[in-house]
């Protein structure tokens, strides 16, 4: 269900700024449109996305329930998992990914189309440092001779952070898409939007999981 939602949206998004044809103006004033495909508003792709967000969150708080009960059973093995500190690296910047964003986004709607690009760029680019850094944390583990396997705590601290980081490279894919690929069904200001509320929401979700793989273990 999460998978599916992620790999959909560079199929949706483009670059186009009135989608080869849809009436409107910037960002903020085509949501209720028609697409350029015709027939369907805009604003039906962003309440798809929050749909298919909360599909998200509920996969991953299933996630999070069997944490919870896996840490508190009785007779456990659960050890503690001390978190790589690269992960307080990584957190900075998925968080500065979202000024970045909205950044873009502002100057966007202000029709000013270098800052937008170079901004929407520099967002691309850290959502990259950010997998990036998610890797060499677990490098740091293996170093460390702490797999998958190894202990229940070292097992839900894999899962979690691939789980987010197969998410973020859909982010990534999206962001690409916005810059790069010609328009379908989307107007570029639809799209925008689309992908960063996405993006936004992937920031939020990793601060959450940060905090609890950080106090909670």
């Amino acid at each position: 269900m999460a998978g599916t939602t992620v790999t959909e949206i560079p199929e949706l998004i483009g670059t186009g700024r009135n989608g080869g044809g849809a009436s409107s103006g910037d960002g903020g004033g085509e949501g209720s449109g028609p697409s350029a495909s015709g027939g369907v508003p805009q604003r039906t792709y962003v309440t798809g996305m929050i749909v298919g967000l909360g599909g998200i969150l509920m996969f991953f708080m299933a996630l999070v329930s069997a944490y919870i009960v896996r840490k508190g059973m009785p007779n456990s093995t659960w050890i503690p998992l001390e978190v790589p500190h690269i992960l307080w690296l990584n957190t900075v910047i998925l968080v500065a990914s979202s000024f970045t964003l909205a950044r873009s986004r502002s100057l966007f709607r202000a029709d000013n189309e270098d800052g937008f690009r170079y901004w929407w760029g520099w967002t691309t680019v850290l959502g990259v440092f950010f997998l990036v850094g998610q890797v060499i944390a677990w490098r740091q583990l293996v170093a460390e001779g702490i797999y998958l396997q190894s202990n229940p705590s070292s097992s839900f601290f894999y899962v979690f952070t691939a789980a987010h980081g197969l998410h973020l490279v859909g982010g990534v894919l999206a962001l690409l898409s916005v810059a790069f690929r010609p328009t379908h069904r989307l107007t570029r200001g639809t799209a925008t939007e689309v992908v960063s509320i996405y993006w936004h929401f992937m920031d939020g979700l990793w601060v959450f999981l940060f905090l609890l793989l950080l106090l909670g273990r």
